[in-house]
């Protein structure tokens, strides 16, 4: 089988494609054929040792993966060769095959493609545990989403809506912010032509937000952080922009306010049990045409250092997929 892999820790670049044996099913695994692999910002970083996980090298990098089951090993009854599954697999994704855990599989709903399938478990998992497990988001509450237009954003902008909340999204561009409008939100805000408080401040009455979504971290952290509305929420999710910014401590005192660390694969193996539910959860609203993801475009196997490039570039909408 043909697959990405990271041989040396650098950007995309660096990344070749290699000729690997076949995976073969250990008991309790199932081989699938991977029809589609979500790309995530996680993926840049992982191959420049800048992720929180740390694999030896060599591996294949790609975190969801979606495909037919081609084969079982011993002991696995709830799976059987053609059944289409999805999958969180931390590493082996941008590959045709992999093997896994048949545990870490969940049978995709009728009516569900492989692209929006492989890219719905992360980003939409870790949405829906930010805005709905940590935040506690309320109807009619106000939520402000950073890097609305991302992948992880986006699905932050329509499970708040799914959910009641009346939603602000804030991203770099007009474009980004068209799409972000056609998914739900209710206002926007474009932080690099408009003052962040200022704009805030104009949408919420002055109040602020009640939660605030912050996937990008860097210089926007703390004028946001200053426009929270008493007893908020701040939801630290990533930093996209590279910088891990250091709020005064003073700021969340002095609103009553809570930063909230958000750390979804933590939590899916923590409490798999409220993972399933989760997953269930955003099933029923997908199935309801109450969130609709974005899958923007889709990438050969072979133009993977093209997918991750545009990810690091912060140039992707929605989610982007390799389908092998």
């Amino acid at each position: 089988m043909r697959a990405i892999r990271c041989e040396a820790w650098g950007g995309p670049e660096t990344l070749l494609m290699r000729e690997l044996p076949d995976p073969v099913a250990k008991p309790g695994e199932v081989v699938i054929r991977i029809r589609a692999a979500g790309v995530n910002f996680p993926d840049v970083l992982i191959i420049q040792k800048k992720y929180q996980v740390q694999p030896v090298l060599p591996f294949t990098p790609g975190a969801e993966i979606a495909g037919e089951v081609e084969s079982v090993g011993d002991g696995v009854t709830a799976l059987a060769p053609g059944d289409r599954v999805l999958a969180l697999c931390s590493t082996g994704g941008f590959a045709e095959k992999i093997a896994l855990d048949s545990k870490l599989c969940m049978k995709i709903p009728d009516g569900v493609s492989f692209d929006v399938a492989a890219g719905f478990a992360l980003a939409f998992g870790t949405s829906h545990h930010a805005v709905v497990d940590r935040g506690a988001v309320q109807p009619g509450e106000t939520v402000l989403v950073l890097g609305a237009a991302g992948g992880v954003g986006l699905a932050a902008v329509e499970i708040a809506k799914a959910k009641g909340a009346r939603v602000i999204a804030a991203a770099s561009s007009e474009a980004k912010l068209a799409i972000c409008r056609e998914r739900g939100a209710d206002a926007v805000i474009n932080y690099t032509s408009e003052d962040l408080r200022g704009a805030i401040k104009a949408h919420t009455d002055g109040k602020g937000p009640d939660i605030i979504y912050d996937p990008v971290g860097g210089k926007l952290a703390e004028p946001a952080f200053r426009s929270i509305a008493w007893r908020g929420r701040y939801l630290v999710v990533g930093f996209a922009d590279g910088e891990i910014p250091a709020l005064p401590l003073n700021l969340p005192l002095l609103k009553g306010a809570s930063l909230v660390g958000v750390f979804w694969g933590e939590f899916a193996r923590r409490e798999p049990h409220h993972q399933a539910a989760m997953m269930q959860d955003l099933f029923t609203m997908l199935l309801a045409k109450k969130i609709r993801p974005l899958i923007s475009r889709s990438y050969a196997l072979a133009d993977t250092a093209q997918a991750l490039q545009a990810m690091a570039a912060r140039q992707v909408t929605g989610k982007i997929v390799i389908t092998p």
